[in-house]
């Protein structure tokens, strides 16, 4: 081989893109110790336990995960949930629920059901995200104020008024103090996005609203509440010492919780995928492994008494954006957590509890995209908005689980004027130069897993062309899933033709 043809042959290996991957997980590392102890204390439990979860979502889920660009780590769709356990039941019973939870996972990676997630309704899983976000910033609203939050998202709801009347700036305390810490790291946070240059992109708001709100109340000795970590992270890693360990695993209601947590992780966690995949041109997603991956990691959350964990899109966006090219990045990232927890703790006992309720309404807030139900209802019709909208209610107003049964419950109205004509055939053969991919029947998410693995079967260096024509109708779900295939495809530079009827092609924007 010559000089000029092996330094044009792509490098491989674990360390062919050490340099990138190094600097990309600093930038990971940046963002996700806030939001691991932010997330921690919105879930009711202390900080360390975040950062447990962070940790092993690093080192050993990017190890074995099937989507390499994805960081996994505790989640703020899942703080609500694990909130309510723990008030419920304790932290106590969170290990073995979350071990079930994991075992559960792997179960359906080996089972490969990873692809029966990405069935699911967009409008059920944004209309969960967009309560799982309002909840956040109702509870973290109380934080700001150095209180804590109330049981349910009603009384938090209810008890917002007296906190802002009970403010006396004549007499300033630490009600007051709290909430200039927390004010500052929101402004610092939403700032920083309108004027940072392009050359500090990658420095994350969260980190830099964090740090200022902990130099002003370190300097001016401001008498608020501050994170409590132990001095040594291993006392953070709670193991079982026996059998009655496994004693939650007895209750029905618990074993229940468990199935709640791998759902909702799973569908989080594999839905990240997707959209983390749309961000690069890398390696794709390979959804089982992705989910045993979590599945294991899971499993040992709760083997130590950590958080739950999900592949988390804002880390991962991070580590994209960073120029990660290996899941060598996520892996590191998960080393520099550990460290520093392992060696500077005294100085996250700086850091004010307002602080981290101040990054936990941001992000809250940020899940409650008004944008996409806008979207739902512009291209799709009042059924897919309602369905956003009623599964959003009820996580605010009744509970998460309640919220999502009835959000899938009304998705399957979608599928009554189509019973008779349920099974969608797809056909794949050669058309010349391109590829033809027929489909006929309804296409409605019964018949997405499939459709999913013959789309990304599809040849990278050849023009497809997608023929809807006997297609009777189409349900958001699909619409949605196609919409996403053709933009990639076309961002790629692949000059796909999509052809059917105008009611089929009307919800594709991009097929025009």
């Amino acid at each position: 081989m010559t000089p000029d043809a092996a330094a044009a042959q792509p490098r491989t290996g674990p360390f062919a893109h050490i340099g990138r991957d190094f600097t990309a997980s600093i930038v990971v590392f940046l963002v996700a110790m806030p939001l691991c102890m932010g997330i921690a204390i919105a879930s009711g439990v202390p900080p360390e336990k975040g950062l447990v979860t962070g940790i092993i979502g690093g080192i050993v889920v990017g190890l074995f995960a099937g989507s390499p660009l994805q960081v996994s780590g505790p989640a703020a769709g899942l703080a609500v949930i694990v909130f309510e356990f723990v008030r419920e039941n304790g932290l106590e019973a969170l290990g073995p629920v979350l071990l079930l939870a994991g075992v559960l996972q792997l179960i359906a990676g080996a089972m490969k059901l990873g692809g029966l997630f990405r069935a699911i309704s967009p409008a059920v899983v944004h209309g969960m995200l967009a309560g799982i976000g309002a909840l956040i910033v109702i509870g973290q609203f109380h934080i700001l104020f150095d209180e804590s939050p109330l049981s349910s998202g009603l009384e938090n709801i209810a008890m917002m008024p007296a906190r802002i009347l009970g403010l006396d700036f004549s007499d300033i305390a630490a009600t007051e103090l709290a909430l200039l810490i927390g004010g500052l790291t929101i402004a610092i946070m939403l700032g920083w996005e309108k004027v940072r240059p392009k050359s500090m992109a990658l420095v994350p708001g969260a980190l830099l609203g964090v740090v200022a709100a902990t130099l002003v109340a370190w300097a001016f000795d401001f008498g608020v509440s501050r994170i409590e970590v132990p001095d040594s992270i291993g006392s953070a890693f709670d193991l079982p010492t026996s059998l009655a360990w496994f004693a939650p695993l007895a209750s029905p209601a618990l074993i229940v919780a468990a199935v709640a947590i791998a759902f909702i992780a799973s569908a989080e966690t594999l839905l990240s995928a997707a959209a983390v995949d749309r961000m690069h041109d890398g390696v794709r997603t390979k959804y089982d492994k992705e989910l045993s991956a979590q599945g294991i990691g899971n499993f040992l959350c709760g083997v130590v008494g950590a958080l739950p964990m999900t592949g988390v899109i804002v880390r991962s966006s991070a580590n994209v954006q960073a120029g990660a090219r290996t899941r060598l990045s996520t892996i590191i990232h998960g080393v520099w957590i550990l460290g520093f927890v392992a060696l500077l703790p005294w100085l996250l006992r700086e850091v004010p509890m307002a602080a981290l309720g101040g990054v936990l309404v941001v992000t809250g807030w940020r899940l409650v995209s008004l944008k996409h139900v806008r979207h739902l209802f512009k291209a799709h019709g009042l059924l897919p908005a309602t369905i956003w909208a009623v599964t959003f209610i009820l996580v605010v107003t009744t509970d998460l689980l309640t919220g999502v049964l009835v959000g899938l419950a009304l998705s399957v109205v979608e599928l009554l004027p189509h019973l008779k004509n349920l099974r969608l055939k797809v056909h794949e053969n050669d058309e010349g130069e391109q590829r033809l991919v027929r489909l006929d029947g309804a296409a409605t998410f019964v018949g997405l897993p499939r459709l999913n693995k013959v789309l990304e079967s599809q040849p990278a260096d050849r023009p497809v062309h997608l023929d809807l024509g006997a297609v009777s109708a189409i349900d958001h779900t699909t619409a949605e899933t196609l919409s996403e295939w053709i933009n990639r495809r076309r961002k790629s530079g692949q000059s796909d033709r999509i052809s059917g009827p105008a009611n089929v092609l009307r919800p594709l924007p991009l097929a025009t």
